[in-house]
């Protein structure tokens, strides 16, 4: 019998592992208003963002197609959109293609209403319906083809590449194997192991999708030499070499391991939606946290597998984050932090197999409602937006 899960089924036919109302700033003027909102109601969510005017309009773009897609993932029952009114995203597109997915979708603009204090207090009011209105919908039985799963890793060290970077990767091959979509990312840890991950692109190192690997590599090479840096200065970072990883390539050959073993099916850019994608894809991302966690939350991910060595605590808010941390040490230190001990790899209590069916057995709970340790202690806020041009 085919594994699976507990979700909530969307009008547009994707499923959830959460059950939130979005409540979205289209610019960052408007993050205190969203903020108050979500304090006065429970079952909100919001994004605290610093983008949305005073860019260029590709980067303005960007930011707008990034909103869409988080109103769009399945983890979002209802949206508020909470506009300014003189901002530089489009908020009326976002409310018309978040709606079309079939969504209960609200809009408030600050200036129209007169201010701060009117736009939290009727903001609060149609936060209170909406909470009220998705509060009846129940999970459903469903397959694991229906899982779209994000990974990434942070706070690496040695251990990383060792024991939870592979678990993940058997993670990843076990859902790709059963239908099922995983997006990996962090187009920085690619460098001097992108030839790899080319060679398994469908079509080949010289086919389309080999091809862009190469190029977005390139791209983000280009973006740190345009202002007279080199990556590699960059990274690994001093937490990385504290860990015991002596260079770029280091750490890129032990970040790609969770990506596991299956073709690469194509590159999606930063904001767009994966809905429909099947197999293993990856995103252009950074590789930091806030950016990363943003971006793969916009695939319409259900949820991402974090893998750490040194000890990265935090989540996204409507996004559950399940840290595997590959060095026993630090699970002991950060056990609250913590969601699985990896570590017992590297002191050879468990296999690679052992402990990614015991992480594949904790994802589905996960999926089915159970909290991950970042959820349960709120520490998701630190979020942001990637973009490239400078602020005007």
């Amino acid at each position: 019998m085919a594994d699976t899960f507990y979700g909530y089924v969307r009008p547009d036919g994707q499923v959830g592992s959460r059950n939130f109302v979005a409540v979205i700033p289209s610019v960052t003027c408007a993050n205190d208003v969203a903020q108050a909102i979500c304090r006065q109601v429970q079952g909100c969510v919001t994004y605290l963002h610093h983008q949305g005017c005073c860019q260029m309009p590709p980067d303005l773009e960007r930011v707008t197609d990034t909103l869409i897609s988080l109103g769009k993932s399945p983890n979002t029952g209802a949206v508020l959109i909470v506009s300014l009114g003189c901002e530089g995203t489009d908020h009326e597109r976002m409310y018309n293609e978040i709606k079309a997915t079939g969504k209960h979708v609200e809009i408030i603009h600050i200036q129209e209403l007169g201010g701060v204090s009117n736009a939290i207090r009727l903001g609060t009011d149609i936060a209170r319906k909406l909470v009220i209105e998705i509060s009846g919908m129940q999970r459903q039985e469903v397959g694991v083809d229906r899982i779209v799963m994000a990974i990434k890793c942070g706070a690496s060290d040695t251990t990383s590449g060792m024991a939870s970077n592979c678990v993940i990767g058997y993670i990843a091959d076990k859902l790709v194997d059963q239908g099922a979509t995983v997006i990996f990312g962090e187009t920085t840890e690619f460098l001097g192991g992108e030839h790899l991950l080319a060679r398994r692109a469908v079509g080949g190192e010289n086919g389309p999708v080999g091809q862009k690997i190469y190029q977005i590599v390139n791209a983000m090479e280009s973006r740190a030499k345009a202002i007279g840096c080199d990556m590699r200065k960059g990274q690994p970072t001093p937490g990385n070499i504290a860990g015991g990883l002596s260079s770029i390539e280091e750490k890129s050959l032990g970040a790609i391991v969770k990506s596991g073993t299956k073709p690469i099916q194509g590159v999606l850019e930063y904001p767009q939606h994966a809905f429909g994608c099947k197999g293993l894809w990856i995103k252009d991302t950074p590789g930091r946290e806030p950016e990363i966690l943003t971006g793969m939350a916009t695939t319409g991910a259900q949820f991402m597998m974090f893998s750490t060595g040194r000890g990265a605590p935090q989540g996204f808010p409507s996004m559950p984050v399940i840290k595997i941390c590959g060095n026993p040490n630090t699970y002991e230190r950060m056990e609250n932090d913590m969601d699985l001990n990896a570590g017992r790899i590297i002191t050879g209590e468990k296999s690679i197999e052992e402990v990614g069916e015991e992480a594949y057995a904790k994802m589905l709970r996960v999926l089915s409602g159970e909290m991950t340790k970042n959820e349960a202690i709120g520490y998701f806020s630190a979020i942001d937006i990637h973009c490239l041009g400078p602020v005007i």
